[in-house]
C-alpha cells in the first residue's frame, strides 16, 4: 500500500544523544522519586468482594489467558522499559528470561534508536533466551509524522522476532522533553494507513498519563488489535523528563497530570469493547491486577518495580513477579473465582470514604 509517509523527510536524532538520554532515563528512575506524588491510580477506590466460603481450591486456581495469539500463564506483560543504552541489553535479557520462565509477555522499549542506529539493535534482541513468550515491539506514534511508515513497523517487528508492536502516544512527555516531538496532528489517519499495511497485531498505548476516551473513540475503528491505557498513578514520564532536563521537577503540576488508571480502564472498555485491553500505570500488587481485570482489562503490564531487579538477574525479576502472581491467585481464591474469565465478571465494591465530621 503506497503512502505519502514515505515521502516525508526523516528526522534522525543523534544516536549518541539518544543513547545518553536512555541511560539518563534509567538513572533517574533508579535515583529519584519518579512516581506520581499526589495522583493515584484510582484502584484504591475499589474493593474486591471477600468471600469467607469461596467454594474454590487455591491449588486449582487458573490464571492462564490467551493474548495476541500466545498463551500466557498469567494475564501479565512486563512493560516497556529500555533499549539502546549501556545497560539495556542486560536489563532486557533478564526481563525476557524471567518472562520465559514464568510464561508471561514482554514489551520492548522504544525501538527508534535501533532503526536509526543498527548497532543498538543487539540490546533489543531477546528471542534466543525467550523463544516462547509474547513479545511486543514499540515505536513512538509521533514518528509517523517524521517519515515512519509500514516498512519501519515491519522492520521493528521482524528484526527482533516480535509478535506485534505498540505505538506509544506521549504528548506530555515530549512537550517537557528537551527537543521533544510536538507534532501530533493527523495521527489517527496515519495509524489507520499503517494498520492496513502491516500483518501483525498493533496496539496504541500511553506511557503513564492515560488514554482518554476521546482518543479511544477516535481509534476504535482503525483496525488496532488492542490498547494499553497506561494510566496515571505509576511512573510520571513528565516527571522523569524534568529530572533528565533540569535535575529537578520545575513544573510539578504538569508532572501530576493524567487520567487515573482505573478511570482509563473503564473508559477504554466502554468505548472500545471489542479491543484487547492492557492496563498499566501503577499496578503494584496482585490485588491491583485482579481489580484491573474486574474493571475490564484483559491483562496488565508492569515496568518500574522490575527495573532494579532486572539490573541484578533474571532470578531477581522472577522473585518479584512470583510474589505478585501468588497475590493474584490468593485474590482470585478469596473472591471465589476459579479462572480469569470468572474474575472478569466480579463486581467490585466502591469504597465509601468518610471525611471529617
Amino acid at each position: 500500500m503506497s503512502s505519502p509517509l514515505h515521502s516525508r523527510p526523516h528526522a534522525v536524532q543523534s544516536p549518541c544523544k539518544a543513547a545518553e538520554r536512555k541511560s539518563a532515563h534509567i538513572a533517574v528512575c533508579l535515583e529519584h522519586p519518579v512516581e506520581f506524588q499526589t495522583r493515584t491510580t484510582g484502584l484504591e477506590r475499589y474493593d474486591l468482594p471477600y468471600r469467607a466460603l469461596p467454594e474454590t481450591d487455591l491449588a486449582a486456581i487458573r490464571t492462564d489467558v490467551r493474548l495476541f495469539g500466545r498463551r500466557l500463564r498469567a494475564p501479565l506483560v512486563i512493560g516497556a522499559m529500555t533499549g539502546g543504552a549501556g545497560a539495556s541489553a542486560s536489563i532486557n535479557r533478564n526481563l525476557a528470561r524471567a518472562a520465559q520462565e514464568l510464561g508471561l509477555g514482554m514489551m520492548l522499549g522504544s525501538q527508534r534508536i535501533m532503526l536509526e542506529e543498527p548497532a543498538a539493535a543487539a540490546s533489543f534482541r531477546v528471542r534466543d533466551v525467550a523463544p516462547d513468550i509474547l513479545l511486543l515491539g514499540n515505536l513512538g506514534v509521533a514518528q509517523l509524522n517524521r517519515g515512519y511508515g509500514a516498512d519501519h513497523v515491519r522492520r521493528a517487528i521482524d528484526e527482533v522476532g516480535a509478535d506485534g508492536l505498540a505505538f506509544h502516544a506521549n504528548p506530555l512527555q515530549e512537550a517537557v522533553q528537551e527537543a521533544g516531538d510536538g507534532d501530533f496532528r493527523g495521527l489517527v489517519r496515519r495509524l489507520e494507513e499503517v494498520v492496513a499495511d502491516v500483518r501483525a497485531p498493533l496496539l496504541l498505548k500511553e506511557v503513564g498519563h492515560g488514554l482518554d476516551t476521546d482518543t479511544v473513540r477516535a481509534v476504535a475503528a482503525v483496525g488496532l488489535a488492542g490498547l494499553d491505557v497506561a494510566g496515571a498513578g505509576g511512573t510520571s514520564w513528565a516527571r522523569v523528563e524534568q529530572y533528565v532536563r533540569h535535575g529537578e521537577v520545575v513544573q510539578p503540576e504538569l508532572a501530576e497530570w493524567g487520567i487515573p488508571t482505573a478511570d482509563a480502564i473503564v473508559g477504554a472498555r466502554c468505548h472500545a469493547p471489542e479491543l484487547t485491553l492492557i492496563a498499566s500505570g501503577g499496578i503494584r500488587s496482585g490485588l491491583d491486577v485482579a481489580k484491573a481485570i474486574a474493571l475490564g482489562a484483559d491483562a496488565v503490564a508492569i515496568a518500574l518495580p522490575l527495573l532494579r531487579p532486572a539490573l541484578e538477574s533474571a532470578d531477581a525479576v522472577c522473585t518479584a513477579l512470583e510474589r505478585l502472581l501468588e497475590e493474584l491467585r490468593v485474590a482470585m481464591h478469596c473472591t471465589g473465582t476459579r479462572d480469569v474469565a470468572e474474575l472478569r465478571r466480579v463486581h467490585l465494591l466502591v469504597r465509601v470514604v468518610v471525611g471529617p465530621s
